[in-house]
């Protein structure tokens, strides 16, 4: 393989240098768990340096989300999360980080403002930049990496925006892309030597072929597909939904819970009082029941149908509806008539005999 190697000329080993690089190298790296951020811990493994990883909880991972909500199909394992998968392939230590509460600003008030969606890519990876560099200072480590790979995402890793991730980040010069580092300037480790530089890639663009022929000629057969969504904020809908809840909110705040919700059922705001979510099957009728407190909720008695939440101030006439919006949902849409449960936020529970609402009485327009 054609590895792009570049020598950019020997420097005089001086005793001190030597010194250094007798002890084992450490090095910390952002992994994902996807195939970049897989190739890069293997890279520096292969020159004998010691590797750990971090990885960042925000709330927004898909991965997360699908573990917690999605039942594995007959004959196959319940997913995993892709980075700690991959540090056991790896056999690095992995640390995970929960950052949920910090990111909320980032989320919020993106310095660099956002992608095609609510994804604030620029910002979030100079924030988390900036905490592995802190905790590899820390920790003890000589510098930190990443996977990322010049021209690969439209925001985070072009050349003018990747110099802005390390310095804002405060890891001017210690910040290593192993897969594109003979197109960026020298780092410290590899002016130090800690790092030979040769041994290194000059990858660059949006295709993954030579990644995936690294993999093969490294041996690596187990890793997500690439170009794989991890970010909700990265999904066209799921922001279409946030940003609904901060328009009807009038803020861009929002709690764990509300970031939760978003990524389950049907969202319904028939009007700007309220809303309703829909269960789309057991899974999510499961996760609704455990997030009732503070909501209204719906579901048919004595008939297979969703569990709704009804969010924001409705009046009589809104949970009415509500309640003939989620009938429609349920095995007796066709039904003259439903006996229909609702249960308020403060947990007093009545039946209402209801219709279905038919179809065509239903705006597409509602629907988040």
């Amino acid at each position: 393989m054609n590895r792009s190697r570049h020598n950019p000329g020997r420097k005089r080993v001086t005793k001190e240098r030597r010194e250094t690089v007798t002890k084992q190298v450490r090095a910390l790296g952002l992994l994902s768990g996807g195939l970049d951020s897989i190739l890069a811990c293997r890279v520096l493994m292969e020159q004998g340096i010691h590797v750990e990883a971090v990885n960042y909880y925000t709330g927004f991972c898909v991965q997360t989300h699908t573990r917690a909500l999605r039942n594995p199909e007959p004959g196959k394992e319940p997913a995993r999360h892709d980075a700690l998968k991959a540090s056991e392939i790896l056999g690095i230590e992995l640390h995970i980080v929960d950052i949920a509460e910090e990111y909320v600003e980032i989320v919020t008030n993106p310095k660099y403002g956002y992608g095609k969606n609510l994804n604030p890519c620029l910002d979030c990876k100079i924030f988390m930049v900036e905490k592995a560099w802190q905790m590899a200072q820390e920790m003890g480590f000589d510098f930190i990496f990443t996977g990322e790979v010049v021209g690969q995402r439209p925001m985070s890793q072009r050349s003018d925006t990747m110099p802005k991730v390390a310095r804002e980040g405060g890891a001017t010069g210690w910040l290593l892309r192993p897969l594109c580092a003979h197109i960026l300037p020298e780092t410290e480790p590899e002016k130090q030597g800690l790092v030979d530089r040769e041994r290194l890639f000059g990858f660059n663009g949006r295709t993954r072929k030579p990644q995936m022929a690294l993999a093969a000629e490294l041996g690596i057969e187990e890793y997500p597909s690439p170009a794989g969504g991890c970010c909700f904020l990265t999904d066209e809908s799921y922001s279409r939904k946030l940003q609904d809840l901060w328009d009807h909110r009038q803020s861009k705040q929002y709690t764990m819970d509300d970031i939760m919700l978003l990524k389950v059922g049907r969202h319904i705001r028939p009007n700007d009082r309220f809303k309703i979510i829909i269960g789309r099957d057991q899974t999510e009728n499961g996760f609704l029941r455990g997030m009732r407190q503070g909501r209204h909720a719906i579901r048919a008695v004595g008939i297979p149908g969703p569990l709704a939440l009804v969010e924001g101030e409705p009046t009589d006439d809104d949970l009415a509806l509500a309640l003939r919006m989620v009938g429609r949902f349920g095995k007796g849409k066709n039904s003259d008539s439903l006996t229909m449960e609702i249960r308020s936020p403060t947990g007093a529970l009545s039946e209402i005999t209801t219709t279905p609402l038919p179809p065509q009485e239903i705006d597409d327009a509602w629907y988040v």
